[in-house]
């Protein structure tokens, strides 16, 4: 989308009521597709998401020689690896775009061709998510690196090698990394203080079926066994737990009444029970959960974000959205992403009270409390939000200015809506599902 396409008018007021569905998750679907680069054979995942994310992966894949097809279900991608070859430099950053994807190339591609090019990578900009660990670790594992022209171009002269690693914060995307890479290294990799959210557990659970012999402790600690070979796979991608969660928060803001067909009670649970804290109702059945406002008064609540098991911070922006409506003072402090709060100005425009704070404020102390980041928030309410003109940050953050929106007396021009592209599925046909009044301006017609 460019231009007027990119720009989405919301007739706010109306509370959302239906249902929709969640396939796989954002945060597994694109990094089992990379894990089919290790493969032997051919793969298949199913429950695969038509997002951006997923295209920019497909294309890159494609890029390198291997063979991206649908499968006989909706939804399912089968990937044969079995011609895989280096790709051209300018190809692989016109396909990266913005996404920070291609950096878990490197493992997969150096044990398959020797060698890897990353190109300068993007992402949504909600705080410092540096690289430079990612290459830190490959080279721990025997990769030798370069900068070049456009990025990185790496090397492995001989089989990687297993090596012990400790995080000095559990991040997701380096768990990752070592995983991807120590599964075919030669000998035994122990990563300590590893990120271990459901996605992690189901790319781990990808890697087994292809022969890889992987083991979790409870101290956050993963072990992984180098082996010879590795074969495809078959597996199902599980829920968008993150999905699921915002259109949640969208039916408390809108007092609304939404059946999120596939979303999952265990990987929700922190999630639920906060719902249910701030007065959210909520039912689960075999299928799916139903969220929706039951009339009254929100409480206000105290929240703080940190890694799985603890409330993620994918749940918070849109989270805060419903916040502005409770009555009395919310305090949400963010331990993730230290920019991730800069979102909330806009909330203010609209009506919002929310005060920002560089103290870690209600909770325990964190790595960003003495760094001088707005990571803390106090939210007063109720306060009537009014429509206005939105500009998108970051995905969950433009999915948050979209539920404000919706909740908004009046019409607000919400730009760069393609953004949510990355990791909604047809958010636009879902609106239209759930009675949403909004429209394109060049069509100017209501979805």
């Amino acid at each position: 989308m460019t231009g007027t396409d990119d720009v989405l008018l919301v007739h706010g007021g109306t509370p959302l009521e239906g249902e929709i569905r969640v396939r796989g998750a954002k945060n597994l679907v694109p990094k089992a597709m990379v894990a089919a680069l290790l493969g032997s054979e051919p793969s298949r995942l199913r429950n695969v998401p038509d997002i951006r994310d997923v295209r920019v992966v497909r294309g890159l894949l494609q890029l390198h020689g291997v063979t991206v097809r649908p499968g006989e279900e909706p939804g399912e991608l089968i990937l044969d690896p079995t011609h895989v070859e280096s790709a051209n430099v300018a190809d692989i950053d016109a396909h990266a775009g913005s996404s920070r994807i291609p950096i878990l190339f490197c493992g997969p591609l150096l044990h398959r061709l020797g060698h890897a090019f990353i190109p300068g990578l993007g992402g949504c900009d909600i705080g410092g998510r540096p690289i430079d660990f990612h290459f830190d670790v490959l080279r721990q594992f025997g990769a030798k690196i370069e900068r070049r022209d456009g990025g990185q171009y790496l090397e492995a002269p001989q089989r990687l090698r297993g090596c012990k690693i400790r995080l000095p914060y559990p991040s997701v995307g380096s768990t990752e990394q070592v995983l991807l890479t120590a599964v075919l290294a030669e000998g035994v990799t122990e990563l300590s203080n590893a990120a271990v959210e459901p996605e992690i557990e189901d790319l781990i659970c990808v890697l087994q079926k292809m022969g890889a012999i992987i083991s979790m402790d409870t101290d956050r600690t993963i072990r992984i066994t180098g082996v010879d070979r590795l074969s495809g796979y078959t597996h199902r991608a599980l829920s968008d737990r993150l999905e699921a969660a915002s259109w949640a928060s969208a039916a408390l803001a809108t007092e609304g009444n939404i059946y999120v067909r596939g979303a999952q009670q265990r990987s929700m649970m922190t999630f639920l029970n906060t719902y249910r804290k701030v007065g959210g109702a909520f039912e689960i059945d075999d299928e799916g959960i139903r969220f929706w406002h039951p009339g009254g008064s929100l409480n206000a609540i105290h929240l703080e974000t940190d890694v799985h098991p603890g409330f993620q911070t994918d749940w918070q922006q849109p989270l805060v959205v419903a916040l502005t409506q409770a009555s009395g003072l919310s305090i949400v402090h963010e331990t993730v992403y230290e920019s991730r709060l800069g979102f909330t100005s806009a909330l203010n425009q609209m009506g919002a009270h929310i005060q920002l704070y560089r103290e870690c404020l209600g909770g325990s102390d964190c790595r960003f409390g003495q760094r001088n980041f707005l990571h803390s928030a106090v939210v007063s309410g109720p306060t009537k939000l009014q429509g206005a003109d939105l500009v998108i940050p970051d995905l969950r953050g433009g999915f948050s200015y979209l539920i404000a929106a919706l909740a908004a007396q009046g019409t607000s021009r919400v730009h760069g809506i393609d953004l949510i592209n990355r990791g909604y599925e047809n958010f636009m046909s879902k609106l239209g599902d759930l009675g949403a009044k909004v429209e394109l301006p060049k069509s100017g017609s209501l979805l």
